[in-house]
C-alpha cells in the first residue's frame, strides 16, 4: 500500500490517461502547431519548416516526415540528417527545422508528428496539417547535339537541345539559325509531376547548304526562374561535309605537237572540311610528278586545292589517260581525267600510225564512238554492194546474149564416171559481137580441168562483150585422137557445141 501511495509510481498511469484523452489529465491543453500551409523556395536556398507543441506532456519525441502516411523520415531527435538541423537546439517545445541547399527533389508535403513512449514502439498521437513545399529550380545550361556523322547538303538533318533540373515545368525553347527564328516542334517536358524536377528535349530539322561552313545554330531557353534566356550555340561546320568539284584541263589544249611540253591542271573546288589529298595517275599507274598549290579558303568558308602535272608529249604517250584523284574527309575517291592526243605521230614500219600503241588507253566514250563509226561504215559498204549487184543483173538481163552448149543424148553405157578427172563440166565463153565473120573461135581444154574457155580473140573493153555462158551440165570429155569440133559461125548469138563421146 505504501508503494502505491508514492507519487512517482503514478506518473506512467497519468501519461496513459492523457494519451487516451481522460478528462482532467491535461490532454485538452496539449496542441501541435504547424502553421505553414505552402512554402516556395529557390534551389540552393535554405528551407525553414515551423513546428511547436504547447505542453511537455505526454512525454515522447517529435519527428518530421515527407509524403503521405508514414512517408520518408526527414528529421528525428536521434539519428544523422546531414542537411537538416533544429532551428532552436535543446528546446522541448519548438521543433522547427531547417533544410540547407534545397534541391528540386526536396519539393513535397512535410508533416510534423508527435509520438508518445510506451512499452512497445512509439505511438503517434498528434500530426500537423502539413506544409506544401515547392522548389523553384533554374534549368541547367542547354546543350545542342548534332548528327552522329557529317552530312552533305540536301535532306534535313536533326539537331537536339536538352536541359534539365528545373521546376516548375513550364519552359519555352526557341531555335535560331544565324539569328533568324526557325520553325520547331513543341518541346517535350518530362516528367509531369510537381514533386520532382523536370527535363526538356527539343529537336529541329535543318537543311544544310555549302555556305553553312560559317553558320551557327542557337537553342534558346526561357523559364520563370531565369532573369534572361539561356543560350547554347552549335557550329554547323561540325556537321557539314561538301564534296569537291573536280576540273581537269591541259595547256596547251589537245591535240599537241610531238615532243611538246604539256601541263595538266586539276582543281578540287568548294569542299569542306579542308582535309583532302590529291594524286595523279597515268594510265592507271600512280605518279609522283604532280605539284600541289597551297590550300585556299573561299569566301563562303569552303576550300580549293589545285595541282599541276607537266609531261613531255612523246610518241609512246599518245592517247595516254591522266587521272586526277581526290580523297576527301576519308570518303571514297572522286576522279576526273584527260587524254593526251598528239597531232603528228611517226608510224613504225608495218604499223598503222593511227592505231593506238600498246600503252594507249581509250576512254569508254571514245570506244563507243569508234564502235558506232565502224558499224556505220559496214552498213554503207553493204548498201553500195547491194545497189551494184542490182544494176549488174539489170544490164545482163537486157543486153547479154545467151550461149548454151548442148550435148547429145546420153546412153547408160557411155555415161562418164563421176570420178573421171578428164570430164569438163563448166565453160566460159567470150564472143566479140562486132567481129562476127572475121575470126574463128577456138576451144582451150585442159585434160586435168573441169573448166573450158572459148575465145574469139582479144575482147574489147566494151560492155557488149559476152562474159558468161549458161551450160546445162554439159560434160566435155577429152578425145585426144579426134580433132576438135568446128564451132558455128560467129554471126549467131546462140552457139551449140556438139562433142562426141568415147
Amino acid at each position: 500500500m505504501e508503494a502505491l501511495a508514492s507519487p512517482a509510481r503514478w506518473v506512467p498511469y497519468v501519461l496513459l490517461l492523457a494519451l487516451h484523452g481522460w478528462p482532467g489529465a491535461g490532454a485538452e491543453e496539449f496542441q501541435l502547431l504547424q502553421p505553414q500551409g505552402a512554402v516556395w523556395v529557390s534551389a540552393g536556398e535554405t528551407l525553414t519548416l515551423n513546428c511547436s507543441v504547447t505542453a511537455l506532456v505526454p512525454v515522447g519525441p517529435v519527428k518530421w516526415f515527407k509524403g503521405s502516411g508514414s512517408g520518408q523520415l526527414v528529421y528525428a531527435q536521434v539519428g544523422s540528417f546531414p542537411r537538416v538541423t533544429r532551428a532552436v537546439n535543446g528546446s522541448n517545445t519548438d521543433f522547427t527545422i531547417r533544410i540547407s541547399d534545397t534541391r528540386p527533389e526536396d519539393a513535397g508535403i512535410y508533416r510534423c508528428v508527435k509520438f508518445v513512449k510506451g512499452s512497445g514502439p512509439d505511438e503517434e498521437i498528434r500530426s500537423g496539417a502539413g506544409t506544401v513545399v515547392s522548389v523553384s529550380a533554374r534549368p541547367s545550361a542547354p546543350s545542342v547535339s548534332g548528327p552522329p556523322s557529317r552530312a552533305e547538303p540536301g535532306p534535313p538533318v536533326n539537331f537536339t537541345c536538352t536541359s534539365g533540373g528545373f521546376s516548375p515545368g513550364d519552359i519555352a525553347v526557341t531555335w535560331l539559325k544565324n539569328g533568324a527564328k526557325l520553325p520547331a516542334p513543341q518541346a517535350r517536358v518530362l516528367p509531369a509531376h510537381e514533386s520532382i524536377s523536370y527535363s526538356v528535349s527539343s529537336i529541329v530539322g535543318v537543311s544544310l547548304t555549302a555556305g553553312d561552313a560559317r553558320s551557327q545554330l542557337t537553342c534558346q531557353i526561357d523559364h520563370s526562374t531565369l532573369p534572361a534566356p539561356l543560350n547554347a550555340t552549335y557550329n554547323l561546320s561540325d556537321a557539314l561535309r561538301v564534296p569537291p568539284r573536280l576540273r581537269v584541263g591541259t595547256a596547251p589544249a589537245a591535240p599537241v605537237a610531238l615532243n611538246e611540253s604539256v601541263t595538266f591542271t586539276c582543281r578540287a573546288e568548294g569542299f569542306y572540311p579542308k582535309n583532302a589529298s590529291l594524286t595523279w595517275l597515268e594510265n592507271g599507274t600512280e605518279t609522283n610528278l604532280g605539284k600541289s598549290s597551297p590550300l585556299a579558303e573561299n569566301p563562303d568558308g569552303t576550300y580549293t586545292l589545285q595541282s599541276s602535272l607537266e609531261v613531255n608529249a612523246t610518241e609512246q604517250r599518245n592517247q595516254s589517260v591522266f587521272i586526277c584523284r581526290v580523297v576527301h574527309d576519308s570518303q571514297l575517291p572522286v576522279s576526273a581525267n584527260a587524254t593526251l592526243r598528239i597531232s603528228q605521230v611517226t608510224a613504225e614500219p608495218g604499223k598503222d600510225p593511227t592505231s593506238p600503241t600498246a600503252d594507249s588507253y581509250l576512254s569508254e566514250e571514245e570506244k563507243i564512238y569508234i564502235a558506232v563509226a565502224v558499224v556505220c561504215a559496214v552498213l554503207v559498204v553493204l548498201v553500195i554492194a547491194v545497189i551494184y549487184l542490182i544494176r549488174v543483173r539489170q544490164r545482163k538481163g537486157k543486153s547479154s546474149p545467151s550461149v548454151r552448149l548442148h550435148e547429145p543424148e546420153k546412153s547408160p553405157s557411155t555415161a562418164p564416171q563421176d570420178s573421171d578427172a578428164n570430164n569438163l563440166t563448166y565453160a566460159d565463153l567470150n564472143f566479140d559481137k562486132q567481129k562476127k565473120k572475121s575470126k574463128h573461135r577456138f576451144v582451150e581444154m585442159s585434160p586435168q580441168s573441169e573448166y573450158a574457155c572459148i575465145q574469139t580473140g582479144q575482147p574489147t573493153a566494151t560492155e557488149d562483150n559476152l562474159t558468161y555462158a549458161d551450160l546445162d551440165m554439159v560434160h566435155l570429155s577429152k578425145a585426144p585422137k579426134r580433132p576438135a569440133p568446128r564451132p558455128e559461125e560467129a554471126i549467131s548469138e546462140y552457139a551449140s557445141v556438139q562433142i562426141q563421146r568415147k
